[in-house]
């Protein structure tokens, strides 16, 4: 810690970790890790992403990446794409994936649900609409039931094609005739996933920092 320490000020450090929720250990073991990635540069891009193996077979690859691209996922209500990204910028995004602190406070853990939700719903809104379709939804179950090691990867599929046909009957059976289909709105989304523990599931994987980084399980 003590070279990153020393770089950046022990203020910005501590900036990082009001901001973020990482200790300063974790800071300085992500930004070891932001220097592997953009191979000691200042700043992370697209291609930098390209080579991780763990990432490779992920079936949500492309959101992944796209999502520390993404304005909407920096904390400063603003929207649209950047190029690339500086390493608060990297870890704002990867402390979306954090799992919920011990002894943590019913309000805090569902403003914290709220939060992964949003940044969930963001990632499959790609265009930024404000609505996900019924196949993107689908992905959205696939995938956090696949996180669930006891799962088989079949089974997941089965009960996420569920899912989507379980959400096409409701929103559709409650329009008229006339109304045109637009797709899953954020609100809506929060209610289809109300029973769904998205908390502690929701993490991420492919950078290999050991238990010192706990949202990287």
């Amino acid at each position: 810690m003590g070279a990153y320490l020393s770089a950046h000020g022990k203020h910005e450090f501590q900036e990082l970790s009001d901001k973020t929720g990482f200790s300063l250990d974790q800071i300085a073991n992500l930004h070891t890790r932001f220097k592997q990635l953009s191979q000691d540069e200042d700043t992370l891009r697209r291609e930098h992403f390209e080579n991780i193996q763990n990432l490779e077979c992920n079936p949500i690859r492309a959101q992944i990446i796209e999502s520390f691209f993404d304005k909407r996922n920096y904390r400063q209500n603003s929207a649209g794409k950047v190029d690339e990204i500086t390493f608060e910028e990297f870890i704002t995004v990867m402390s979306h994936f954090k799992p919920p602190e011990l002894n943590m406070t019913e309000e805090k853990r569902e403003a914290l649900r709220k939060e992964k939700l949003r940044f969930l719903f963001n990632m499959h809104d790609t265009d930024n609409d404000g609505t996900i379709t019924l196949e993107e939804y689908k992905h959205v179950v696939e995938e956090l039931l696949s996180r669930c090691s006891t799962m088989e990867k079949e089974t997941a599929k089965s009960i996420a094609n569920a899912a989507m046909l379980d959400v096409a009957s409701i929103t559709m059976g409650q329009m008229a005739p006339d109304e045109f289909y637009a797709g899953i709105t954020f609100e809506h989304f929060q209610q289809i996933l109300k029973g769904f523990e998205v908390e502690s599931r929701m993490h991420i994987r492919f950078l290999n920092m050991g238990s010192t980084a706990n949202c990287c399980k």
